[in-house]
């Protein structure tokens, strides 16, 4: 009985002791990302301060990426491409903003006097004004400069579906599937949410860049931590009261 008792709690530490080590895993990965986000924070607020300088030449923009540059303030001047805006699929909740709910980013190509073209996210618009004809008004022609933030591409996941340019339905803004879907050369591997510069007739609705960011790492940190101390515990307390049987099987009478 002695040894079936001792493998028994062997066996239950080592797959303790790997629960613990993933669950431990688990909060330190949250701490990282506590820290990653606390420096996203920090770098946001820091650039969206700074003033805005003029837009890197093309030749520069291999070399833009997140760290160096997302959410820089930028000034572009060119002439909107209307005829390829396109219309991601969103939704706006935030109450700093008269307008809400499900609707679209309006992204149209700038096309620069050299040739080159960025994607601008000219701002939200509801639901129901999808149709550029609806807001007419806003569709600024001849030349205009565009101040805003360089962003990087936005990522989908395994959920996103596929974009259907003949439908002109869109889900993530990517400035490369807009740039394959209509043939447009030359285009910047970065969009640019413009600021909250008024348009005509109030559509789109510039600036509305999220610059708010959940931060509940710590809170998960914190469970995972607690739940391998919990685990932990749970082993203690059962290894002892195994070994508590043992002995007081070894110590009574036999009959």
């Amino acid at each position: 009985m002695e040894k079936t008792v001792t493998r028994k709690i062997v066996l239950a530490g080592l797959v303790c002791a790997l629960g613990v080590a993933i669950l431990c895993g688990l909060g330190t990965w949250q701490l990282k990302r506590l820290a990653w986000k606390e420096g996203l924070i920090a770098m946001v607020t820091t650039r969206i301060e700074e003033p805005a300088l003029p837009l890197p030449t093309e030749a520069d923009w291999p070399a833009i990426d997140f760290d160096a540059d997302e959410y820089r303030k930028v000034t572009l001047t060119g002439t909107f491409d209307h005829a390829h805006e396109v219309a991601v699929f969103t939704s706006l909740e935030d109450d700093r903003f008269a307008v809400s709910g499900p609707g679209y980013w309006i992204l149209t190509p700038l096309d620069l006097a050299d040739g080159s073209t960025v994607i601008v996210n000219r701002g939200f618009v509801p639901h129901g004004k999808r149709d550029p004809e609806s807001r007419s008004e806003g569709r600024i022609e001849g030349e205009v400069t565009v101040t805003g933030l360089i962003r990087m591409p936005e990522p989908g996941n395994l959920f996103t579906p596929d974009p259907d340019p003949a439908r002109g339905d869109w889900y993530v803004r990517d400035p490369a599937q807009i740039a394959e879907a209509f043939g447009l050369q030359r285009v910047a591997p970065f969009f640019v949410d413009a600021d909250a510069a008024p348009n005509p007739g109030g559509l789109p609705l510039g600036g509305t860049t999220r610059i708010q960011f959940s931060n509940s790492h710590l809170g998960y940190a914190i469970t995972w931590y607690g739940l391998a101390a919990a685990l932990a515990g749970v082993y203690i307390a059962w290894a002892f009261g195994q070994l508590r049987s043992r002995r007081l099987a070894e110590d009574a009478p036999r009959q």
